[in-house]
């Protein structure tokens, strides 16, 4: 058990203890990967496969140059999905693609992403968005079942994560932290600004950002990377797999991180400030929602809270704080 935090006394704050639930948003994506990476392991994908190969209305996918809009010449992969190479970008309103007010499936998500231009070749350069929304619906193809379906068979059981899902009961809803919103115009808390439905009927389980989670529960997925995809004697996925997720597809100037399967790892330590080691990974969510694996010390974080407007400097302060110990 966790310790209760209580609210800040404000309008619409709520105390925060075990049982509260938060929009995890592109913390979903670690999920999504490992998800992914089962796949791989039973060898029913390969990386470098085309996607069009499991769902074919990307056979013909285009591609912008500047106002120009042409057939890609190259194949959209698995790969460049995971790696963020895929040319899918965010697209600034979240009701533009992944939208539960306007999909209730991801299948017909599908068809409209698909038809929309990539920014640039596949494979060629990086760029932020929907690719981990477009790996669930490749799950579903594979594997035969629902994305919820299997990532409640392959993740969420196992490890334990009984609050992790992409809906929200009448019950849930008493636990579901509200949002602190400070962004110049609109200061304190509200229920009013989910952005997506968490309806119990919908199917468009965005694996991008489409998750709701509790400390316990991603303490349980935090626990088993750290111990080598091992969870209470339970293999979910490889330790290969893990170097894998981690292995660096993606240097951008003047940054010491790379980037892997959406995660990011620190490989310059001497520019990051905050006496953190090499080699840890992790990534972050919307709603400020952070956690970072720390393989040569044996320890995680975990900082989960619901506020905008986002700021990466949280977690960098949450681990500055943690490493001044070291």
């Amino acid at each position: 058990m966790y310790k209760e935090i209580a609210n800040s006394g404000a309008i619409g704050d709520k105390d925060i203890n075990d049982s509260t639930i938060f929009p995890i948003w592109s913390m979903s994506k670690p999920i999504t990967v490992v998800s992914v990476m089962t796949l791989y392991e039973k060898g029913l994908i390969e990386f470098e496969d085309p996607v069009s190969k499991y769902i074919p209305e990307f056979e013909d996918l285009k591609c912008k140059n500047g106002d120009e809009v042409y057939p890609c010449n190259n194949e959209l992969t698995i790969l460049h999905l995971l790696t963020h190479r895929s040319g899918y970008s965010y697209y600034g309103n979240p009701e533009f693609f992944t939208s539960t007010i306007k999909y209730d499936n991801l299948n017909d998500f599908i068809s409209d992403v698909a038809d929309y231009p990539v920014e640039f070749e596949p494979g060629s350069d990086y760029i932020y968005g929907i690719s981990q929304a477009i790996l669930g619906r490749l799950v579903e193809v594979v594997s035969g079942k629902s994305f919820y379906e299997y990532l409640k068979e392959v993740i969420f059981d196992p490890l334990e994560m009984n609050n992790t899902k992409f809906y929200l009961t009448k019950k849930d809803r008493e636990y579901f932290q509200p949002l602190f919103i400070n962004d110049g115009k609109l200061i304190g808390y509200t229920n009013y600004l989910d952005e997506l439905s968490y309806d119990e009927n919908n199917r468009a389980y965005f694996g991008g950002e489409g998750l709701v989670s509790t400390l316990s529960d991603y303490s349980n997925f935090c626990k088993m990377l750290l111990n080598n995809g091992i969870y209470n004697g339970r293999r979910i996925i490889s330790k290969s797999s893990i170097k894998l997720m981690t292995n660096n597809y993606t240097q951008l100037e003047y940054n010491p991180f790379h980037y892997g399967f959406s995660l990011f790892v620190l490989n310059d330590s001497r520019f990051d400030g905050t006496n953190s080691p090499n080699g840890i990974y992790g990534w972050s969510g919307y709603h400020n929602t952070h956690f970072w694996i720390d393989p040569e010390n044996e320890l995680f974080g975990i900082f989960l809270s619901r506020a905008r407007e986002f700021s990466f400097e949280i977690q960098k302060e949450f681990r500055r704080s943690v490493y001044s110990t070291f």
